[in-house]
């Protein structure tokens, strides 16, 4: 049995493990603080030299990590790792035991590529996480993935759990790396994990209680390489689940996913619908969420688990695809043995994050909404299919996805269109071949004023009773720091149209 092999839980002979982390961003700063103090001998390395990266490096380096920042330390770094020379590299790779890398760092990066070559095994921060976890007693993890929709399950599931009475705690591509949660000493009964592909590649022991993949689109090509292997990559969430593999019926290839996927003998498919529940399913009766899965007779009854009411917070829209995110998050709840009754309270009581369906303002009888977290087309199509009219506002980096689909889907739904952003052509361009009488309003300026601009002009498109919808398709670091800023921003230019500041 190698050392690696035996690196199980938080006790194993990790002294002295030579540990290369790369990137040091939050999850990577939290790698290396962990495996210092697990005692392992860690370089870190990162291209950057922000204000926040010299800040980690001067904490890392109490806790005795060798931190290289900048491009010639990484890049010294690389050229050592990738030598053409094989006594160089051979040196380089026998002080280096694993590397743990960040999800930015692609596999083709050439210090990760080179490890591959070289046999030396590369993990995520999520799959130090769980071989840090003690050896008696460890919190059950209960897993999320999914194009779109992991968050806002992820927080619902959190919820849920806690109206049951639970110490539980949402982690992962949430926000909070999951090795920050196993440094806390506060004890937890759950952990509600959510994954992202870059992750799943990555974390090859997770042995989750149950596991759910929420829809499979297109997103993440230019780091995947092929769609196939995206797909696969999603499929990684339900190997070695214990309990229930949730799955969604409306999308097939998740049930696909869960049929090929090596699980815990026993492990049961439990299928989520926005239709009528057959046994072994949750989903809709009417207006109730029901469980046709986790009840005795499920042959013949169900159980109600919430309404559509309990779902509606604020908001006067329950999007069909938040009504899915519920009903997954209802499911791997059941599945981990929490009563009805805490499924509807935690539905009740949770509430979404910002740029997510969110409602702005209501100006001229023009509702304006913001989706900014909908980085991709089939989080977009979604967004626009909870709405009767829309004037959709799209643009940014399409990360190698096409939108003639979300466009065909929505030219019944479509009042116009504003486009900006880098690959705001691309989208035109099938507008103009499947949606050809939409009028179409195209904004080119990328300063901090075009948002003004934008509202502008979908003011002049909409009608009362429309929504003006941000719902971009594509991700935001052509024109913003992040979707949050990309929202604000379109936030704060409604506003100043609400209130007269912005001109005509």
């Amino acid at each position: 049995m190698t050392r690696l092999t035996r690196l199980t839980h938080r006790g194993g002979p990790w002294q002295g493990l030579r540990v290369l982390v790369t990137g040091l961003g939050r999850s990577g700063f939290a790698a290396a603080d962990a495996a210092s103090e697990l005692g392992c001998r860690v370089v870190a390395v990162d291209s950057g030299e922000s204000d926040q990266l010299q800040e980690s490096r001067r904490l890392l380096q109490l806790l005795d990590v060798d931190v290289r920042l900048g491009p010639t330390a990484a890049a010294e770094l690389s050229d050592a790792a990738c030598s053409a020379d094989p006594r160089t590299a051979a040196a380089f790779w026998s002080e280096v035991d694993v590397v743990i890398t960040s999800p930015g760092w692609p596999p083709t990066a050439p210090l990760l590529a080179a490890a591959a070559q070289h046999g030396t095994p590369v993990w995520s921060e999520v799959e130090l996480a769980w071989r840090m976890r003690p050896e008696h007693g460890a919190a059950p993890w209960l897993t999320v993935t999914g194009t779109n929709g992991k968050t806002t399950t992820v927080g619902m599931l959190e919820a849920i759990l806690r109206a049951a009475g639970l110490r539980a705690r949402a982690c992962g591509n949430i926000g909070t790396p999951v090795v920050e949660v196993m440094l806390d000493t506060q004890p937890l009964d759950v952990l509600v994990v959510e994954l992202s592909t870059f992750q799943l590649v990555r974390s090859p022991s997770l042995r989750p209680r149950a596991s759910a993949c929420l829809n499979v689109g297109v997103d993440h090509l230019d780091w995947h390489g092929s769609l196939e292997a995206y797909v696969q990559a999603k499929g990684m969430v339900y190997q070695n689940t214990e309990v229930a593999c949730v799955y969604n019926v409306q999308d097939p290839t998740t049930e696909r996913l869960v049929m090929e996927a090596d699980v815990v003998e026993g492990c049961r498919a439990i299928g989520f619908t926005l239709g009528t529940p057959e046994p072994s399913m949750v989903g809709l009766v009417d207006d109730v969420l029901a469980d046709r899965a986790f009840v005795e007779e499920r042959r013949t009854s169900a159980a109600e688990l919430a309404t559509l009411a309990d779902l509606q917070g604020e908001s006067p829209t329950v999007a069909p695809h938040y009504v899915a995110d519920a009903l997954a998050a209802a499911a791997l709840a059941r599945a981990h043995g929490v009563p009805p009754v805490a499924v509807r309270d935690g539905l009740r009581a949770y509430r979404p994050a910002a740029h997510r369906i969110a409602e702005v303002a209501t100006v001229d009888g023009v509702r304006y909404v913001d989706d900014s977290k909908a980085t991709n087309p089939q989080a977009a199509a979604a967004a626009i299919a909870a709405f009767e009219h829309v004037v959709w506002v799209a643009g940014g980096q399409l990360k190698g996805a096409t939108v003639d689909d979300l466009v065909r889907g929505a030219v019944e739904r479509l009042r116009g269109v504003v486009l900006l952003g880098q690959d705001r052509a691309v989208i035109a361009d099938a507008l103009a071949r499947h949606a050809p009488e939409v009028p179409v309003a195209e904004v080119d300026s990328t300063d901090t004023g075009a948002m003004d601009v934008v509202v502008e002009q979908a003011r002049r498109l909409a009608q009362p009773g429309d929504v003006v919808l941000l719902a971009p398709a594509g991700a935001s670091w052509d024109m913003f720091s992040d979707y949050g800023a990309r929202g604000d921003a379109f936030a704060l230019a409604v506003r100043r149209r609400a209130s007269g500041e912005a001109g005509s």
